[in-house]
């Protein structure tokens, strides 16, 4: 099996060749930042790339960007994303459209050779990794999610659904036969109910409707 690995802290990207080869995979290209690992997969043509999510030059979430494009443009390689935290976003992005050879673990599952080497092959022959602690938390914000839309009254469901088709208030308000005073407080109840506080970086709207269409 073909792997490219891509994470560039150096100690680790040399242990994750060693364990791979040692483990019967063909390690054919290991690079430190999210450029040269989509220059490695189009020129490699793998069967499974390794990622780290977090890689040059913001360290944020470059590997990640880079495994997307790569399950976009090399749809039958498969992807294996590893990170040091959980992060239920980087989950669901992996897993929209196209739930298979995708794999989401924790760098500190590594430790465990034999069952990371298996994971891996079990996402290269079309299945599915992901670490409990992420299958766990991405279970337990589902289920609170809906038990937050089920605590919204019909009203305030209706205005959210409304607020999902990017309708304004004034829209809304007319369509109910109501004042838009009171979409506003429909609104606000709704941010509320949802545990969506006032932010300076969030927009309560977006991550109401963002809620709603998760369901």
């Amino acid at each position: 099996m073909r792997v490219v690995i891509g994470e560039d802290e150096a100690l680790l990207r040399q242990g994750l060749m060693l364990v791979l080869e040692q483990g019967g995979f063909d390690v054919v290209a290991a690079v430190p930042d999210a450029v040269q690992l989509l220059d490695a997969v189009a020129r490699h043509q793998p069967d499974l790339v390794v990622t780290d999510i977090r890689m040059p030059p913001t360290r944020t979430d470059e590997g990640l960007v880079a495994a997307l494009r790569i399950r976009s443009e090399h749809p039958d390689t498969a992807i294996v994303v590893l990170s040091q935290y959980v992060q239920r976003r980087y989950a669901v992005e992996l897993l929209t459209d196209r739930p298979a050879k995708v794999g989401y673990l924790l760098k500190q599952r590594i430790a465990d050779v034999d069952a990371f080497r298996a994971d891996l092959r079990r996402v290269a022959r079309g299945g599915t990794a992901l670490d409990p602690d992420v299958v766990d938390i991405m279970v337990k914000r589902a289920r609170r999610a809906r038990d937050d839309m089920a605590r919204l009254t019909p009203r305030q469901q209706e205005v959210l659904a409304l607020m999902a088709e990017g309708r304004s208030n004034a829209w809304i308000a007319a369509r109910l036969v109501v004042t838009e005073k009171a979409v506003v407080q429909h609104s606000s109840r709704i941010y509320e109910t949802l545990g969506l506080p006032v932010t300076v970086d969030d927009h309560r709207r977006v991550l109401a409707v963002i809620r709603y269409l998760a369901q």
